[in-house]
């Protein structure tokens, strides 16, 4: 039997960052064949990822970004178990890595993501050694991509939730300083839609249902109840669609306002908002 070395064994724990004991298990198993330790390594991975399947991975980094011309926007959900993984810089330098492999690439879903290479590695390959080095369940969540006329971004507390912004002006300081304004104004108010024309109607059914049996067990008539719904219903748009919201800034203007006082015509067409369960 090969001999195996601590300074062989801390080698290959610099080199894949896996454990010191399934380090030296790797180079007993391989001989002290560093490639074939490696490959053992990636192997335990595979093995740990199928062991762990049913695991719930509901932490993770969210990063979000756009291109310098800033006509592509990205956003990847990089999920993990726990919160202590979700902080490491290694597993936040990872998932900026797959945001800009992304940006870079552009692909369509998270299938042709992970088909893509980080220094000559496949995703997917990588996804598997994360999950070799750090023993949890690790996968990309969601995967988001906006090519328009100009797109901001915004990542918001500690990467739990990231934010595309598409306007409808070309790029300049001034609106994509205001856009990245209405940008945290997502993260933090969550709209339903960009303006009351976009709520889908089963939302407006739920709300107009929930505004009449407030207003009946409040010992309205029943002929008062689908007004009282109604204006129910246009407190909901007021407060839940993003262009007449409050700006939180300046709670004097709507976000609409905001952006009018900006630059003339500037408004938000889309946006996207993906953020940690």
């Amino acid at each position: 039997m090969t001999t195996i070395t601590a300074s062989e064994v801390n080698k290959l724990r610099k080199l894949t960052g896996a454990g010191m004991m399934d380090c030296k298990k790797a180079l007993v198993e391989s001989n002290g064949d560093f490639d074939i330790a490696i490959d053992y390594l990636r192997k335990k991975g595979q093995k740990v990822s199928a062991k762990r399947a049913d695991r719930e991975a509901n932490e993770g980094a969210i990063i979000a970004t756009t291109s310098s011309d800033q006509t592509t926007g990205v956003i990847v959900e990089l999920n993990c178990e726990t919160d202590f993984v979700a902080k490491n810089e290694d597993f936040v330098s990872f998932a900026h890595a797959l945001a800009s492999v992304a940006l870079e690439n552009k692909p369509a879903t998270i299938d042709e993501l992970m088909a893509l290479s980080i220094d000559g590695t496949p995703i997917s390959t990588k996804l598997e050694e994360y999950v070799g080095k750090i023993g949890e369940k690790i996968g990309i969540g969601t995967y988001v991509i906006l090519n328009a006329n100009n797109v901001v971004s915004y990542i918001h507390s500690g990467n739990r939730i990231g934010v595309l912004v598409e306007l409808n002006n070309a790029a300049s300081e001034a609106n994509t300083s205001a856009g990245k304004d209405v940008a945290m104004q997502i993260a933090a108010m969550n709209p339903v839609a960009v303006t009351k024309d976009e709520v889908d109607e089963t939302t407006i059914a739920r709300e107009i249902e929930i505004g009449k049996e407030q207003a009946r067990a409040e010992g309205k008539p029943e002929a008062m109840l689908e007004k009282i719904a109604m204006g129910k219903l246009n407190k909901f748009f007021k407060e839940n669609t993003l262009l007449a919201q409050p700006f939180v800034k300046d709670s004097g203007s709507t976000v609409a306002q905001m952006l009018q006082t900006t630059e003339d015509g500037l408004t938000v067409n889309s946006f996207k908002r993906i953020a940690l369960a």
